[in-house]
């Protein structure tokens, strides 16, 4: 039996990264994030200015306004702190579980993701350094509260004490960059009839990151344009093992050609 006549055989499933290596990677992918945010602290003139200009940008171009969704959001005590209560405990443990999700059950997907996430969070970083922005809850202006301050519970201290966190760094929105990034990679990595409902997810951040005041409009958008650009570069795994024990299109005309040249064989 030659190569052309011999069965196929279905592709091994890609090996696991070293954890050891991953873990490593994943911890400084996270220590670089809050390090580099500190990176932009003391422009706080400058991240006031470049709001007050992004502020009145979305009012040219008539995005609605933010103030619309938390007023939504006003409407009981318990919306409010359960927004802010999501805004300040889901981000990181979110995105984490969807990466040990990915590195145990879609090892190629995996390192996809990574790689993703790495490409927009380091763009994303360098954006907050260039371009320093107050959010919306800080800004005067806009006439929005800051719900966590108000209501609990909050992340953020006074921004001029607080060590933890780079408050100016508004644009992009990791929070929501990273979100969409979560539904893109569960939608990529599963067959589910039912996996777009992870999007979801992305449109409850955004409503929390704006209805709280962390986040403009445009923090979202700009996130998204990092998001597809890393999408765009970053090649995606390709699909070459069998779903579900079926073999692909390719994988079966592969299959019926070699069975095709056995029979013109015996028929000689």
């Amino acid at each position: 039996m030659n190569a052309r006549t011999e069965p196929y055989r279905k592709e091994a499933a890609p090996p696991r990264p070293p954890l050891v290596r991953e873990l490593l990677l994943v911890a400084g992918f996270f220590l670089a994030y809050k390090a580099g945010r500190q990176l932009a602290t003391g422009h706080t003139g400058e991240a006031f200015r470049n709001a007050d200009r992004l502020w009145d940008l979305e009012r040219a171009v008539h995005l609605p306004g933010e103030g619309a969704v938390q007023h939504l959001l006003l409407h009981g005590d318990t919306l409010i702190r359960l927004a802010n209560t999501y805004y300040a405990s889901v981000h990181f443990p979110a995105t984490l579980a969807f990466l040990v999700w990915l590195y145990l059950r879609r090892p190629a997907h995996y390192v996809w993701a990574r790689r993703v996430l790495t490409a927009v969070t380091g763009a994303a970083l360098l954006l907050h350094l260039a371009f320093p922005l107050a959010p919306p809850r800080l800004l005067a202006a806009t006439g929005l509260l800051d719900t966590a301050r108000l209501y609990g519970p909050s992340v953020y201290g006074p921004p001029q004490t607080d060590q933890l966190s780079n408050q100016f760094a508004a644009m992009p929105s990791l929070h929501f960059g990273w979100a969409l990034m979560l539904a893109v990679g569960l939608i990529a990595a599963t067959r589910s009839r039912w996996r777009v409902l992870w999007l979801l997810h992305p449109a409850l951040t955004l409503l929390v990151i704006v209805g709280t005041a962390n986040h403009y409009w445009l923090d979202a958008i700009a996130a998204t344009a990092l998001l597809g650009l890393a999408l765009a570069l970053v090649p995606r795994p390709g699909r070459t093992a069998t779903t579900a024990g079926r073999l692909l299109p390719a994988q079966r005309r592969g299959e019926t050609a070699g069975r095709d040249a056995v029979l013109a064989g015996a028929g000689r």
